[in-house]
């Protein structure tokens, strides 16, 4: 039976035509995206899946960026200990040549106070973006390393620790050695103050006989950009803490005197009995009239090093000065070279083991891309193919519908 009003043949076209549309647009999607999974809608399991993933894939990124971090900066401080080795090998070198009599021992001490302090600039400048393993400040410290994903979805870190060494020579003591007056602000191991550039009463820096001192304690004075210092000797040490403050007081006095700062007066008043020794910078009215004073307003900075504190303590009691010393520092430099081989040793464990988990965390990043891939990325070959052969049924489609639409036209010859 022929009907005007329902064209089924029509209909059916109709149904195939935007069967093939939806599918040749599904297709022209994953050929523009590049991936068959785009969204939720597409396959709401693997779409799920893929984004937990990629948002691991973020988190190793981050992973990655803390291993190289901790890496370069376990390497500082592998590099360091190890030029700390080589200059405590050089000063073994002078304390053997020590051994003899026929030397100048006094011209070998210098030489070894030289590496000393090159010791103590390595340390200090040992640091990567402030963090330094080598100076005593720090005991462990955690690098970052994995971000582990149980089966049930729980996500947790694991770190690679890193066991600081302490290579300084000294340290600052908790006990405050001296105070400041006249506008100090105190610390446990310094006292800075102010001298203003016409003040001819001073600021005093009074040393306190309450600490005991030690062979090799240091106390050093800053004066606006130059530096004294006086270190206690074993001697100094044997007269008591009245006595070896007065030696510490002369000593920086003496030191400061010589670098002729203009107009720069300091007095020394000696511990006695009652007062604890005191130095008082002050500003040198020569002409009398109150005019003289330094140029500008100077910052006094004191501060004390105890010799006893640090992995490498005991190179500040080093003295080859006398056979006795001589004989002693030896047995101590052998421990002391052990302590920085260990330490060089231990950073550059660690930081081989930082490299390779690092290498690691970048296979397994590449892997989980590939996985994410796998899941989601269009097929492009089969894409382009399935492409063309819609296209073909799209104009097949189009075609069939037009003859569907004219059998209505048929049904007129039916009343000529």
């Amino acid at each position: 039976m022929s009907s005007i009003l329902t064209n089924t043949s029509a209909m059916v076209a109709l149904q195939t035509l935007k069967g093939i549309n939806s599918n040749l647009s599904k297709t022209q999607d994953e050929i523009s995206t590049g991936k068959s999974v785009s969204s939720a809608k597409d396959n709401a399991a693997v779409w799920a899946i893929s984004k937990v993933m990629e948002a691991d894939v973020k988190g190793f990124k981050g992973i990655s960026d803390s291993l190289s971090l901790g890496e370069s900066t376990v390497a500082v401080a592998r590099q360091a200990s190890e030029t700390i080795t080589d200059l405590l090998t050089e000063i073994k070198g002078k304390i053997v040549a020590a051994q003899e009599d026929n030397v100048d021992r006094a011209k070998i001490q210098t030489d070894i106070d030289a590496l000393r302090d090159q010791i103590k600039t390595v340390v200090g400048a040992a640091q990567f973006n402030g963090l330094n393993l080598v100076n005593g400040s720090q005991s462990t410290v955690d690098v970052l390393a994995s971000l582990d994903r149980d089966s049930a979805g729980n996500v947790t870190t694991s770190s690679i620790t890193v066991a600081a060494q302490d290579l300084s020579i000294g340290g600052y003591s908790t006990k405050a050695a001296f105070t400041g007056t006249t506008g100090a602000s105190t610390a446990a191991d310094s006292a800075v103050m102010t001298l203003a550039a016409a003040d001819a009463t001073g600021v005093s820096l009074v040393l306190d006989d309450a600490i005991t001192y030690a062979a090799g304690d240091s106390v050093s004075v800053r004066l606006g950009d130059q530096k004294v210092s006086y270190t206690v000797t074993a001697e100094d040490a044997a007269q008591g803490a009245a006595a070896v403050t007065n030696i510490i007081a002369a000593g920086l006095k003496s030191a400061a005197d010589s670098l002729g700062i203009t107009d720069l007066r300091i007095d020394y008043a000696a511990n006695d009995g009652t007062n604890d020794a005191k130095l008082t910078f002050k500003v040198a009215d020569t002409n009398g009239d109150g005019t003289s004073g330094i140029s500008q307003d100077m910052t006094i900075v004191a501060q004390f090093e105890n010799a006893g504190a640090g992995g490498l303590g005991l190179l500040s009691g080093v003295d080859v000065s006398t056979a006795a010393g001589a004989s002693a520092s030896l047995s101590a430099i052998e421990g002391m070279i052990q302590t920085s081989i260990d330490a060089a040793a231990s950073f550059g464990s660690v930081e081989k083991r930082i490299g390779i988990q690092n290498t690691f965390v970048g296979k397994l990043t590449d892997a989980l891309k590939t996985g994410i891939g796998a899941m989601v990325d269009a097929d492009m070959e089969e894409a382009s193919a399935r492409l063309q052969a819609l296209q073909v049924q799209q104009q097949l489609g189009v075609q069939s519908l037009s003859i569907a639409n004219q059998a209505p036209q048929n049904i007129l010859s039916l009343f000529r």
